[in-house]
């Protein structure tokens, strides 16, 4: 298969060389989120696989699937499963929210768009935060912090490399307790509840190693 190189594929900050952007990664990332389909705009869909895509790249992990199912490294530890479950299960859930206020609430002007595109991406940071080569400096050095820079934060970095748009950029950078600094766009309102939810239903289920269980979470 053709190997292209992105014109994106800069090394990102602190990082290992870039790895080459191949049209086998792209189409990696389109079969494990599959929900990159109910993006109807061509343009902003082509830019969450590339921005994915240039996610893995840069780190040391070739697929989402090889990355832990974690919110972070650490906390929210899941008992099984992968990164694919919750970025899938945050989009579909956001789709569904959505598509209710949109039916029933016309007048909140949401978009359905970057609502997909948002939820898919508003972990994009992740793959540098989870990177054991990084983790390993951070560990090593008291002039990094730990980590250097949270995945919502690099997640911006990402979503702006390859062009998607602010709007997306804005859940990336905001959807976690970062967000809590702003303003949320109405899109990034319901990612960052859904996103907030999945892990209450998850710990609830029992479906989480109680050890990463932050103290706030935790059952009487």
């Amino acid at each position: 298969m053709e190997q292209t190189k992105s014109k994106t594929a800069n090394a990102p900050l602190g990082a290992r060389p870039q790895r080459p952007i191949t049209d086998e990664l792209r189409e990696r990332v389109r079969r494990e989120l599959p929900e990159i389909a109910e993006i109807k705009n061509e343009d902003l869909r082509a830019k969450v696989v590339e921005a994915w895509a240039f996610s893995l790249a840069g780190s040391s992990y070739d697929s989402l699937i090889d990355m832990p199912a974690c919110g972070v490294p650490g906390i929210f530890e899941a008992k099984s499963g992968n990164q694919t479950d919750h970025l899938r299960a945050v989009t579909r859930q956001a789709i569904l929210v959505a598509d209710d206020f949109i039916r029933n609430f016309p007048q909140l002007e949401i978009d359905r768009d970057l609502v997909v595109a948002g939820a898919l991406c508003h972990d994009i940071g992740k793959p540098w935060e989870f990177d054991p080569v990084n983790r390993e400096r951070w560990a090593s050095s008291r002039h990094t912090g730990r980590p250097a820079i949270r995945h919502p934060a690099y997640g911006v970095y990402i979503c702006l490399s390859v062009g998607l748009p602010e709007e997306v950029a804005h859940v990336a950078a905001a959807h976690s307790a970062e967000g809590n600094m702003v303003a949320r766009s109405i899109e990034n309102s319901i990612i960052h509840a859904v996103d907030e939810a999945y892990w209450q239903v998850m710990t609830a289920g029992n479906q989480v190693n109680p050890e990463t269980i932050p103290a706030a979470f935790r059952r009487p």
